[in-house]
């Protein structure tokens, strides 16, 4: 691998980083271009999802002002996207690719449907939580299952993954978009992280990619949580919607 490849793959990962800490479908970026390099899919697909695990990680610390107060929330929807990563990286080693990445495109636009929604939705469920006693800090019941079918996503591609979370938690949980944003970071990098040690174990890892993709995403964390926390809610819901409006169509026209 010659130095332009290096830069832009280095360029990618910062890319990746920074707009998977803002929105998410980071991978769309990068993933892409490994594949321009060279690089065959799967091992594509599981040394990019190992890079950004480091993304994840700085995003959040980025975050963290945000992510006070969340601890107890973490605790409960961590071991759901875990379990849900898991999941979704044997589903890598054990099917073909079609099997899957077929619902991609359908993901990407719920997503971008129940973000659109999203304020209505909540306050629908919070009026109805509230009848029954009002909504608990963790949510609705049904948070952390979908959290944890968005972790099994996650361990099998992620790209959108940011999005289809905010989604879930912005309509089932009665909080601030930047501090579910902030969670958001967290459960993703959780993801990231054990589907990685399953690829690590058992699949075939290009460890210059993966270091190079880490070193781009970490820079990308910052500076994806330094733009992302400046944000109003509406420009960040907009912003959401159009990152998965654009995954979207390249998914269709790939």
């Amino acid at each position: 691998m010659g130095p332009v490849e290096i830069t832009v793959i280095l360029l990618a990962g910062l890319a990746a980083g920074t707009i998977n800490t803002v929105v998410g479908s980071g991978t769309l970026i990068s993933f892409p271009t490994l594949l321009a390099l060279g690089v065959p899919p799967v091992t594509a697909n599981v040394s990019n999802g190992i890079g950004l695990v480091p993304g994840s990680v700085s995003g959040a610390i980025g975050y963290r002002r945000e992510l006070r107060g969340q601890r107890r929330r973490a605790m409960r929807l961590v071991p759901a996207s875990a379990v849900g990563a898991v999941a979704g990286a044997v589903l890598l080693l054990v099917l073909p690719a079609s099997a899957f990445s077929a619902i991609v495109p359908v993901l990407i636009l719920l997503g971008c449907v129940l973000v659109v929604l999203g304020p209505r939705i909540s306050a629908a469920v919070a009026r109805r939580h509230a009848e029954r006693g009002g909504l608990s800090e963790d949510g609705a019941w049904w948070t952390r299952p979908l959290v944890a079918l968005t972790g099994v996503y996650g361990g099998y591609f992620g790209a959108a993954q940011g999005i289809i979370l905010l989604a879930v938690m912005g309509i089932g949980i009665d909080d601030e978009l930047q501090r579910l944003n902030a969670l958001k970071n967290v459960l993703a990098a959780v993801a990231n992280g054990v589907s990685g040690l399953v690829f690590i174990a058992v699949a075939d890892v290009d460890w210059l990619v993966v270091l190079l993709i880490a070193i781009g995403s970490a820079v990308g964390g910052q500076v994806g949580s330094t733009v992302g926390r400046r944000l109003p809610a509406s420009a960040l819901r907009v912003l959401v919607v159009g990152v998965g409006v654009v995954a979207l169509v390249t998914f269709l026209r790939g």
